[in-house]
């Protein structure tokens, strides 16, 4: 179960009496019936029994805007049980002392937050594994097409700002050299392109091996908002290995590694290892055997800042 399905869920439900609707049934989906206990043996009473006990209880955590807008917006609010959403709308305007379309954005917010809160305590986790005081990653999804004639990875991500008025992202981007000769990196050793969500600014060598990239967004983040963003790199690897090495929380990474023809003779998943043992022979992993499209598949949950999460791979005429 993700947040993200739960919240199309919980939209879904809010429309037209919302809670009260007849055919409540048709409304709850997978995500909703993992979330809230729901089963295929509940009959509609106990379907609104459970989803009420489970969103009050839910938005009773919230700050007061948010749990006022929610529990209207499901019709769950003593004083706002319209008929249609919009005037449950107009009634959160009016309790808020807010326009319409603030009004909205806080249900929205609100029910965010509740659909959070649901999969975390699904998960066991009343806060995250690793806070942050700034911004984390909600989901990086990454495509490494090693098939081209030089290297491509395109990435989408979206980040959750953990305070207000987050201006940038401090990416950076490792090319690991092979050999115990650390040659620095130039400028046109790697190119980067935006396909949506920021301008990016100069690249800044941090070290001989690391590029620090800033991604100025189109305007600051307050805490709680959520942005996605799309890039495109291309690089002349360096070192038979991809790996994701967060400054900041992660809480999914999603890798496809496509190799060319020649499909490595062994791929190894690493996992919560020190960055320096991505490039060790030695460092010990999860063996992969790639698919009949020469294709590799990984996914991590809950990334730790500092450490390696990724796919390292040695070619294919190694004895």
């Amino acid at each position: 179960m993700s947040a993200t399905d739960l919240v199309g869920e919980l939209k879904l439900l809010r429309k037209g009496r919302g809670i009260s609707v007849v055919q409540l049934g048709p409304r709850v989906g997978e995500a909703m019936r993992a979330a809230f206990g729901i089963t295929g043996s509940d009959d509609t009473a106990e379907i609104r029994r459970k989803l009420t006990e489970s969103l009050v209880g839910l938005a009773g955590s919230l700050p007061d805007d948010l749990r006022t807008a929610a529990l209207a917006a499901f019709g769950l609010h003593e004083q706002a049980r319209h008929p249609f959403l919009q005037a449950r709308v107009g009634w959160v305007a009016k309790a808020l002392d807010r326009d319409e379309r603030t009004a909205r954005r806080r249900i929205d917010e609100g029910i965010q937050r509740i659909a959070e809160l649901a999969v975390s305590a699904q998960n066991g986790q009343s806060e995250p594994a690793y806070p942050s005081r700034s911004w984390h990653t909600e989901e990086l999804r990454v495509a490494l097409a090693l098939d081209q004639q030089v290297p491509e990875v395109f990435e989408v991500r979206r980040v959750v700002a953990d305070a207000d008025d987050i201006e940038e992202l401090d990416l950076a981007v490792t090319l690991t050299n092979a050999g115990k000769r650390r040659e620095t990196m130039v400028g046109n050793d790697l190119e980067v392109d935006v396909f949506y969500g920021g301008r990016l600014a100069e690249p800044v060598m941090e070290s001989s091996e690391r590029f620090g990239l800033m991604l100025r967004l189109p305007k600051p983040l307050a805490r709680r908002a959520r942005h996605d963003i799309a890039l495109r790199f291309r690089a002349k690897l360096r070192h038979p290995h991809y790996v994701c090495v967060p400054r900041h929380p992660v809480d999914l990474f999603d890798l496809h590694v496509k190799f060319p023809r020649s499909v490595p003779g062994a791929i190894v998943k690493l996992e919560n290892v020190f960055q320096d043992d991505a490039r060790d022979p030695a460092a010990r992993g999860e063996r992969l055997t790639a698919n009949e499209s020469g294709e590799v598949h990984v996914q991590f949950r809950n990334l730790a800042p500092g450490f390696a999460y990724g796919v390292r791979w040695e070619p294919a005429d190694v004895s």
